[in-house]
C-alpha cells in the first residue's frame, strides 16, 4: 500500500494533476507515510522524471509548469508537517538559491529550497533572472555558507561560470561554497567553470550541500 502511494504521488505529478496530489499527499499521511518520503520518494521522482523529458526535448514548457504546480500542490500538505517536526532543530547552515540571468525556471530551485529547509538549513531564495552582479553583491551582503545556481536552459549555462568568475575576482571563493545545478549541467560542467559541486537533482543537491559544510 505505501510503495504504491508514492507511485501514485509520481504519476500525479508528472500527469500535472494538483487536485490528485494533494489527495494523494493527504492519503500519503493517513497512511503513515513519513511525509519527507512523499516527497523525496513521490513528488520529486515525478518532477525529475518530467524536467528530463524537457531537457530532451521530449515534453513541452506547459507540461514542465504543470508537474511543478502539482509538486507545489502536494507540498502544501506535506510541508507544514515536516516544519513542525523541525522546530527545535539548530540551523545547519545558511544556503542561498537563484536561477541565473536569463533563465525564469524556478521548480528545481524550489525543490532543492524545501528539501534543505526540512533538513534545518536556513534557505534564502533569491528567485529567477538574477543578474550576476547582484548575485555577488547579494553574497557580499548575507554571507551564506553555500550558493547554489540553477539554469535549466544550456543557453544560460554560461551565467553559471559568469557569476563564479565573479564570485572569485570579489575574493569571496574561500567564503561561500558555489555549487550549480538544472536539466543540462553535468558534473564536467561544473568542473570546468570551477564549481564546488554539481548536483542532478533535489535529493543529491542537500546531500551535496552537507557533504560541503561537513568538510
Amino acid at each position: 500500500m505505501p510503495s504504491s502511494i508514492l507511485k501514485d504521488l509520481k504519476a500525479a505529478v508528472i500527469e500535472g494533476d494538483s487536485e490528485k496530489s494533494m489527495d494523494l499527499a493527504k492519503l500519503a499521511i493517513n497512511s503513515d507515510i513519513p511525509p519527507l518520503d512523499a516527497i523525496t520518494i513521490g513528488l520529486a521522482k515525478g518532477v525529475k522524471e518530467v524536467g528530463d523529458g524537457f531537457s530532451r526535448g521530449e515534453v513541452f514548457l506547459v507540461e514542465l509548469i504543470m508537474a511543478g504546480d502539482a509538486m507545489k500542490a502536494g507540498m502544501t500538505v506535506l510541508l507544514p508537517l515536516i516544519k513542525a517536526s523541525k522546530t527545535d532543530i539548530v540551523s545547519q547552515g545558511m544556503v542561498m538559491i537563484g536561477t541565473v540571468q536569463g533563465d525564469i525556471h524556478s521548480i528545481g530551485k524550489d525543490i532543492v529550497g524545501t528539501l534543505l529547509e526540512t533538513e534545518g538549513f536556513e534557505v534564502i531564495n533569491i528567485g529567477e533572472d538574477i543578474p550576476s552582479d547582484t548575485i555577488v553583491e547579494k553574497v557580499k551582503s548575507l554571507k551564506p555558507d553555500v550558493l547554489g545556481l540553477s539554469s535549466l536552459l544550456t543557453s544560460t549555462m554560461p551565467m553559471q561560470q559568469d557569476v563564479i568568475e565573479k564570485i572569485k575576482a570579489a575574493d569571496l571563493g574561500g567564503v561561500v561554497k558555489v555549487i550549480i545545478g538544472g536539466a543540462p549541467t553535468t558534473q564536467e560542467w561544473a568542473d570546468e567553470i570551477g564549481a564546488d559541486g554539481w548536483a542532478g537533482d533535489a535529493v543529491s543537491a542537500v546531500s551535496l550541500v552537507k557533504q560541503l559544510l561537513e568538510s
